[in-house]
């Protein structure tokens, strides 16, 4: 019988200062399932992806441990083999939404002995532009916050690093104008944040109902904030926000499975808390069941 082959991609810059000893464990705990087991250390932005697309029809699993970002780049490099291995997730970032999602543990033994039983379900990924993410694009509003705050920051502060950076964006909180086409609906005006996503937490702040988020069924949750014309508009966007109610009058929530964006503006966008430069036209979509987890 052939040995299974497990490759763990690690970014040793992710997540609080934490002790290795977990890691060590969830290594012990994967080889004792049966893998053979190899470690990559990330050197750089960009490593994580190259190192899965190059290696990863080699292994039968591998295991991403750092951050939503790094878990970003390993699922990039898998989704370009023809015949991509399943993938675990060792949740070592400072908000770790998607972990949060899946219910993953943070703890890496607990996380290491649900791979090792060996439970594959298949998730939904998107596609933006020619870029993928795992669980969110955003736009707007606090979209600078997720990649802006410094790691040393997110390290030490956690939650408070990306609420910090969003104060600051409060300053020059602007409208964006955009024409967007959801599954045939336009809806085209100006909004101060939007966010596509296949998650129950967006950046560790703002929650969605876990009983309306299915993560394999081939449609995204649609949040877009429009520019509030009055103090009361504005009173009235906070108050759903903070109660979690996006169905008010006052939000665009939707689930949808392909979207299509136009701006003549400066856009700032975040794919899973990692930068994505402005362009004029997005097309995001849903692959729908294109990834295997080990959960």
């Amino acid at each position: 019988m052939t040995q299974k082959k497990l490759l763990m991609i690690v970014n040793p810059s992710a997540g609080r200062s934490k002790s290795r000893g977990p890691l060590f464990d969830a290594a012990a705990i994967l080889s004792q399932a049966g893998y053979l087991i190899s470690i990559h250390t990330t050197a750089c932005a960009g490593d994580a992806a190259e190192t899965a697309a190059r290696e990863g029809e080699q292994y039968d699993v591998i295991v991403a441990v750092g951050g939503d970002g790094t878990l970003n780049e390993v699922v990039s490099g898998v989704l370009r083999l023809e015949h991509p291995p399943m993938l675990g997730y060792l949740a070592q970032g400072s908000t770790n939404d998607f972990a949060s999602s899946l219910h993953i543990s943070n703890k890496p033994a607990v996380a290491a002995a649900a791979i090792a039983q060996a439970a594959p379900r298949q998730l939904d990924i998107g596609r933006w532009n020619d870029r993928h993410f795992v669980y969110v694009a955003s736009f707007g509003a606090f979209t600078r916050s997720s990649y802006a705050a410094p790691q040393a920051a997110k390290n030490a502060l956690g939650h408070f690093a990306y609420i910090l950076e969003g104060m600051k964006d409060l300053n020059t909180l602007r409208p964006y104008q955009v024409k967007l086409t959801a599954d045939g609906e336009v809806l085209d005006g100006e909004y101060l944040f939007g966010a596509v996503c296949n998650s129950t937490s967006i950046g560790g702040l703002m929650k969605l109902d876990p009983e309306r988020v299915v993560l394999d069924d081939g449609q995204f949750e649609m949040l877009l904030i429009p520019n509030p014309k009055t103090a009361q508009d504005l009173q009235n966007l906070v108050l759903a926000l903070l109660d979690q109610h996006y169905d008010r009058e006052g939000l665009v929530f939707r689930h949808v499975s392909s979207i299509h964006l136009e701006t003549e503006q400066d856009l700032p966008w975040s794919l899973d808390g990692e930068y994505a430069a402005s362009t004029p036209v997005v097309d995001i979509e849903n692959r729908q069941r294109s990834l295997t987890m080990l959960l």
